[in-house]
């Protein structure tokens, strides 16, 4: 069959149209680049690895809104014809799955207002509604047989299966004149959304000719979200084989949940009947992600062992379902794995995992633990496997993600399906990158990447954005951003430093433990030899002429750098840090974050609380800082924002406050993107000129 036969337009056609143009003067990657560009994601594979959809987003600016479309790509093809749209016009869609025969693509969408399950052929058509409920479908995923699906509702746990229970008791809500809430535990708000008694739970339906206007409750004693909020998804359940259960991972939805890492897998059957089975009890920690072999004999899954530890190793494990025994399959692997696909012939599994800065993808062999790297270099941000084919999106410091075919060994070059940003952005120069190491705590070896400007000339110096990274278990490494890019302040002329202190992930779990309970003494000490290290290194860096900015945890460590190592710099910047630690440990929704970062709550042990708070040192603050801060952010509240900048305002020191009253932890919107970048830019180049 031939897909680009489709009265439909290519993919590329705009990308060759681009490079077929006049070419304009060089210039750098600028803020509404970033925010505009198109973005490609979700690669899936049809079970003979021959078809591949994939998702495109696409950015309306003056309506401040985006949009997501399907494309579909003949692997096998002769004549290697570019991709073609799948879904219509007009259409915004997400999670495509196809059926187990391949004819059909599956997809969410909420065309008619509702987002419900959708199916498509594969060779075209138009789109057929299989669910016509009366709730959001959230996440879904197929029977091996495709004749049924499970999915997640967000509804009532008194309402039961009843969908029409909980239909009725938002309306019932949304007629009354009185608007207060009466809660009685905690998670009364997460990440940005205030909770109003619902949970994510399982259902399952046929599919048939008709949209399904019921389901069946799967696991109804299983009372926790499933997919788990906010970043849950599919993932978090699973089909045996058969068809006759599925595997949840749910947190129990009780009053330590808010402290709580304690994810279990329990087996359900799927016609919702008879009690479920703790299939994890013994593991007081968190358990994810099950996976079954394809004979239902042996479940996979990751587990952590620390309870309470969300930033914990999470290793890869399998159950054996007769027994209950369960094994580690590469204890001697210290990476933490993010999810599980069975290679076709159920020898190996294929995860990614961070490495050194990078984020590649591997392969672990299931008899002997052993791992091999199928693909090194970048980030792989997803992945699929089918038949001969990898497919997979995947990015770098110079690249948005790029989704990639190529042969399940990895060793088959890798064939670009979609354009780079450098194609997309043909007359913009991306910064060239290198990363370095030096000697950090401990006499331990500490990695950094350094972003040359986009301008850069051999003799200059350059001022620079040195880069503080969040989580504080996160890293800045070779992989692209559309929040904390890089290249958006080598594009203003900028130099880039970032460190992967102690506490970074990807460079072994000892690494990422070291940070806890040390927020204000090893990642300095590393951020310090760290810069000082980059100095002698790259001489076109102008020490002189720098400012410092960091989000989250990073702008918990802009506070604490202002009150203990403010010499260097001319300016800084804190996106929602963290200003009180004390503060934070009672007003941020996830209690197991700070209690276990702290070593405890705040009444058991205040002085932890207070060894590293920021807060007490601003009589040392003197550095201008601009204050970024979002009213949604449950993470790290608006409080500890809105007291920086007062401590700021009162001690006289230059300093502003940048508030998105729509905004979470994170600013997503298009035009509050570019504002963010525009206004910090600005706040830069006061400081540090061009």
């Amino acid at each position: 069959m031939k897909l680009h036969a489709f009265a439909l337009v290519p993919l590329l056609a705009a990308a060759a149209s681009a490079a077929a143009a006049p070419q304009a003067a060089p210039r750098g990657l600028q803020p509404r680049d970033l925010a505009t560009l198109d973005r490609y994601s979700s690669p899936t594979l049809s079970p003979d690895g021959r078809l591949l959809v994939f998702a495109r987003r696409v950015v309306d600016f003056d309506a401040n809104k985006a949009s997501t479309s399907l494309w579909i790509e003949d692997l096998f093809a002769r004549d290697a014809a570019p991709p073609v749209r799948l879904t219509p016009e007009g259409w915004n869609v997400n999670s495509p799955a196809f059926s187990p025969d391949g004819a059909t693509v599956y997809f969410l969408s909420a065309k008619n207002g509702s987002q419900q399950l959708y199916a498509i052929p594969a060779r075209g058509g138009q789109p057929r509604q299989l669910t016509d409920l009366p709730l959001d479908v959230g996440s879904y995923r197929l029977s091996p047989d495709g004749k049924r699906v499970a999915l997640s509702l967000e509804v009532f746990p008194e309402c039961g299966g009843d969908l029409g229970c909980t239909k009725g008791k938002l309306d019932e809500r949304a007629a009354r004149k009185s608007s207060g809430v009466l809660y009685e535990r905690l998670f009364v708000r997460h990440w940005d959304t205030w909770s109003d008694g619902r949970l994510n739970r399982v259902f399952v339906l046929a599919l048939g000719e008709a949209p399904a206007k019921a389901a069946t409750l799967v696991g109804a004693d299983v009372v926790g979200d499933v997919p788990s909020k906010p970043f849950g998804d599919a993932s978090d359940y699973a089909w045996s084989p058969d068809g006759a259960t599925l595997v949840l991972s749910a947190r129990k939805a009780d009053r330590e949940e808010a402290w709580s890492t304690n994810f279990d897998l329990y087996l359900v059957k799927a016609d919702g009947t008879g009690p479920a089975k703790n299939l994890t009890e013994a593991n007081k920690a968190w358990d994810a992600g099950p996976v079954f072999s394809a004979d239902g004999r042996t479940l996979y899954y990751r587990a952590m062992r620390r309870p309470g530890f969300e930033a914990d190793r999470f290793a890869l494990m399998a159950m054996d379902l007769a027994t209950g025994a369960s094994r580690e399959l590469a204890p001697r692997w210290d990476a933490s794995a993010d999810g599980i696909t069975l290679s076709p012939d159920g020898r190996r599994i294929y995860t990614t995992a961070q490495e050194l800065g990078r984020h590649p993808l591997f392969a672990v062999r299931l008899d002997d633990g052993e791992v091999e790297t199928i693909v090194a270099d970048g980030s792989v941000s997803a992945f699929a496997l089918a038949g001969p084919t990898l497919a997979l999106a995947r990015n770098t410091l110079r690249t948005g993600d790029v989704i990639h075919a190529t042969s399940p060994d990895g060793k088959a070059p890798l064939r670009a399906i979609t354009p780079s940003a450098a194609e997309m952005l043909p007359d913009v120069r991306f910064g060239d990158y290198e990363q370095f190491r030096f000697v950090g705590w401990n006499g331990e070896t500490v990695h950094g990447y350094v972003v040359k400007p986009w301008n850069y000339r051999k003799g200059r110096k350059y001022p620079v954005a040195f880069l503080i990274h969040g989580g504080p278990q996160g890293s800045f490494g070779d992989g692209w951003s559309y929040r904390w890019n890089p290249q958006t302040y080598a594009g203003q002329g900028w130099a880039v430093v970032m460190i992967d202190f102690h506490g970074s992930t990807g460079y072994g779990q000892a690494f990422t433990d070291a940070i806890s309970q040390h927020w204000g003494d090893r990642p300095l000490e590393d951020l310090q030899k760290g810069w000082a290290a980059a100095l002698a290194k790259y001489p076109f860096l102008d020490g002189e002429r720098a400012c410092a900015l960091g989000a989250s945890y990073g702008g918990y460590m802009v506070n604490w750098i202002a009150g203990n190592w403010n010499e260097p710099w001319k300016c800084l910047v804190n996106h929602n840090g963290v200003f009180d630690t004390r503060s934070m440990g009672l007003v941020t929704e996830e209690l197991w974050f700070t209690e276990w970062e702290f070593g405890g709550t705040v009444h058991d042990v205040p002085e932890n609380y207070e060894r590293f708070n920021p807060a007490r040192h601003i009589h040392k603050w003197r550095v201008p800082m601009l204050v970024v801060a979002g009213q949604n952010d449950f993470r790290v509240p608006i409080d500890q924002s809105l007291s920086t900048f007062t401590a700021l305002q009162r001690r006289g020191i230059p300093s502003q406050l940048l508030y998105f009253p729509d905004e979470n932890h994170w600013v997503l919107k298009p035009q509050n993107s570019v504002l963010w970048h525009d206004t910090v830019n600005a706040w830069l180049h006061r400081y540090l000129g061009q």
